[in-house]
């Protein structure tokens, strides 16, 4: 919408989420783009996703596994990971008549998504000036895999590559000679979420100036953004991190464990916490009163709880660790976390009802509201699944002779 009195919209409606006023349009595809317009979809917004024709996003192709409905088109589970809360359309943005389509759907749209390689879009004649041409209060998140700019700003980006690039396999693993890449697409996801956290921040600031922007984010930054303290080590301390296996490098004890039937894992964070839990486990040695010396004896400290933990079972372990207020917890598989009852209580798996797949069970939004947030969810949409009904809805409020 290009005049910011139409932008001043109503106060969304608390049932359907507190975005439930904003329109964004998902270009993207994969997973980075993907999960930042499904974090926003989550809060309310009507994210409609623009595919190409015949195949769609990438991910649709993504598997095994796959699940065959009895009629249509396979589907992706990897697919249905990332784009709930969304409506499909195919445009070729090659083409006149798709361009002219998307075109008008950004003059109706607040953000738009997008993480095409850099220059794409200002060949397919949607540059960033373009766009806000179009709509100047357009917020626009570009999502790239080593940014936009500087000496390797071209470069195409893939999860494990930028979890070796950005240096997280270093620090990951059980030695430094295995470095390993986390379990999930851990470079996709965070760009995705510091992309969605930075569009919030611009159409917050859009309510001032009446003008959006663009948001930048990488998967490099994702993985920088994510050091925290392994970062600060090298970049004051001086100290090169390496991969600290299943303990944590500065805290102590703090890791995997082994009782006398499986893993439990505890974390002692403070010498409070050390004083009740040395006591309990015959551990209570004057040199390692003070977590700096546990931390420089750890080997010793790791092997003694070790040796202590084995004379129990897990079961009795977890209860005796609950009793004197040590952090402890178990290595769940994605089944039994599914399986849970605290999962399930916080809304972390939701039911929806996919359009040639029927019921399914999705992985939840992991945000709540006290009071309203979206009450009902929308399964990952079939590949073009809207195109009338946007289309009709684009006529409406756009006519074609308009634009």
């Amino acid at each position: 919408m290009t005049d910011p009195e139409q932008q001043a919209r109503q106060r969304p409606d608390p049932a359907g989420g507190p975005l439930a006023d904003l329109l964004v349009i998902d270009l993207s595809r994969a997973l980075a783009g993907p999960h930042a317009a499904m974090m926003l979809g989550d809060q309310g917004a009507r994210v409609i996703k623009v595919e190409a024709p015949g195949h769609g996003d990438d991910t649709r192709g993504w598997g095994p596994p796959f699940l065959h409905p009895t009629e249509g088109e396979r589907e992706s589970t990897y697919f249905l990971s990332c784009n709930r809360n969304k409506e499909s359309i195919t445009l070729d943005l090659k083409d006149p008549a798709g361009a002219a389509t998307l075109a008008r759907l950004v003059r109706q749209a607040d953000v738009l998504v997008e993480n095409f390689r850099t220059g794409v879009l200002d060949r397919l004649g949607f540059s960033m000036d373009r766009l806000h041409e179009l709509n100047p209060g357009l917020v626009i998140l570009s999502i790239t895999g080593f940014g936009h700019d500087g000496p390797e700003g071209g470069r195409p980006g893939y999860d494990q590559i930028a979890q070796g690039e950005g240096g997280l396999m270093s620090l990951t693993g059980s030695s430094p000679d295995e470095p390993t890449k986390v379990g999930v697409p851990i470079a996709d996801l965070l760009a995705g979420m510091y992309g969605a956290y930075g569009v919030l921040a611009a159409l917050h600031e859009r309510r001032a100036t009446g003008r959006g922007q663009v948001v930048r984010t990488s998967l490099l930054a994702g993985m920088v953004g994510v050091h925290a303290f392994q970062g600060t080590r090298y970049t004051v301390a001086g100290e090169v991190p390496q991969v600290a296996g299943r303990h944590h490098p500065s805290i102590c004890p703090y890791g995997l464990f082994s009782a006398a039937d499986g893993m439990v894992q505890i974390a002692v964070g403070s010498d409070r916490l050390w004083e009740a839990f040395a006591a309990a486990f015959g551990l209570d040695r004057p040199q390692w009163s003070r977590n700096a010396d546990r931390v420089a004896d750890r080997e010793a400290v790791i092997a003694a709880v070790d040796k202590a933990f084995g004379g129990y079972t897990r079961e009795r372990l977890m209860a005796l660790l609950s009793e004197l207020g040590t952090p402890a917890g178990q290595v769940r598989s994605l089944d039994e976390v599914y399986e849970w009852e605290q999962t399930r209580s916080q809304g972390l798996l939701i039911e929806v009802e996919h359009p040639s797949l029927g019921a399914v069970a999705l992985p939840g939004p992991p945000v709540r509201y006290d009071t309203g947030g979206r009450q009902e969810h929308q399964p990952p949409p079939t590949l073009g699944q809207h195109n009338d009904a946007v289309l009709a809805w684009l006529d409406e409020v756009d006519p074609p002779e308009a634009g």
